[in-house]
């Protein structure tokens, strides 16, 4: 489509009567758009009752048949030409416009550090695949739940790391979170409280709003010089919310198969007491997913609960485009008003 400002002929072009133009525009009175096809219908019947209506004079004619001329035809070119004009006002009072809108998101974000525990006993089968593999998929759905909140990523097993920094990069997050697998840390155990104070050190001189921790762990302390209990009292004293999520099933749970085909077992206890320590401690909350669907209702409980507000700006740029069919809707009254004043309107009738 021509820019009308760009180029002050742009408006001969017949670009602005194709298809894919009028379906580009969006239409202030859509409803004047419905006499369009009235108004060929009227033309016509104001002809037919002409014709009806009209005195008619008998007048000799030459001896023998007279054939049709196709100059007859030039007479109704006036008419043509009027009905164009008639139609073209009917598309300018119709008000096309184009509308550029655009959306700004703005919110005050929440820091959050996914704490993932990916020791050996993150391998057993009691989720499908894995309670890892599990616990990877519904912490990539978090994120993409999340506006402009900065999210940080923490994995430990004997030891404790700093897998992602927070940031807004989602993108990356879901990177990371895909790349964590069992004996990416070789000190195997289950370091929960240096964990802790791996993700209290990267949000300790945040400024946000609210500062959240999601630990994700299926066992007790095991690793670690530091304990978790007091790991919660540092986070509370930084002003972070800790929320823990017990993962697994208690009793026989399936962990490989044999040369055999047979599934092989273990018996496993969680430990409940210092996860619910842990997160009464950071004014947080507990919770128990033996499924993976149980997890998924979790993690849309602290979603709820950690709900960004966010705001909505909206910026329409607005521009007419009755102008140009005001114009050639003039051209036609031009030209029918020249026709009119030339032989073509007197052709005599067959």
């Amino acid at each position: 489509m021509q820019e009308i400002s760009g180029d002050l002929w742009g408006w001969l072009s017949l670009e602005w009567f194709s298809f894919d133009t009028f379906r580009s525009f969006d239409w202030m009175y859509p409803l004047v758009l419905y006499a369009l096809p009235l108004v060929p219908i009227l033309f016509i019947l104001k002809s037919v009752l002409r014709r009806n209506t009209r005195v008619k004079i008998d007048m000799a004619t030459f001896q023998g048949a007279t054939g049709w001329q196709w100059s007859s035809l030039l007479r109704f070119i006036p008419r043509l030409v009027f009905m164009l004009f008639t139609m073209l006002v009917v598309v300018a009072l119709a008000r096309p416009q184009l509308i550029n809108e655009q959306v700004e998101l703005t919110s005050e974000g929440i820091d959050i550090v996914l704490v993932m525990d990916v020791s050996g006993s993150m391998e057993l089968r009691d989720f499908e695949p894995s309670r890892l593999e599990a616990a990877k998929d519904v912490a990539i759905d978090f994120i993409d739940g999340r506006v402009q909140d900065r999210i940080g990523l923490v994995v430990f097993a004997g030891d404790a790391y700093s897998l992602a920094p927070l940031t807004t990069d989602y993108d990356l997050l879901r990177e990371s979170i895909n790349s964590m697998a069992f004996k990416m840390i070789p000190n195997d155990g289950t370091a929960i409280g240096s964990a802790l104070a791996v993700a209290i050190n990267r949000m300790r001189d945040s400024n946000a709003k609210s500062k959240v921790i999601i630990l994700i762990s299926d066992g007790e302390n095991t690793a670690g010089s530091l304990d978790p209990k007091l790991a919660a009292q540092l986070a509370f004293g930084y002003g972070i919310k800790l929320y823990t999520i017990g993962i697994g099933k208690d009793g026989r749970v399936p962990y490989d198969v044999d040369a055999a085909g047979r599934v092989l077992y273990i018996e496993t206890q969680m430990d409940e007491t210092s996860l619910r320590q842990i997160a009464q401690t950071g004014e947080g909350q507990f919770y128990r997913a033996g499924s993976k669907d149980a997890l998924q209702q979790v993690f849309q409980d602290i979603n709820r609960l950690e709900k960004t507000e966010v705001k909505e700006k909206r910026f329409r740029d607005t521009k007419d485009y009755y102008q140009v069919y005001l114009k050639w809707a003039l051209l036609a009254l031009v030209v029918w008003m020249l026709l009119k004043n030339t032989f073509i309107s007197n052709v005599l009738e067959d």
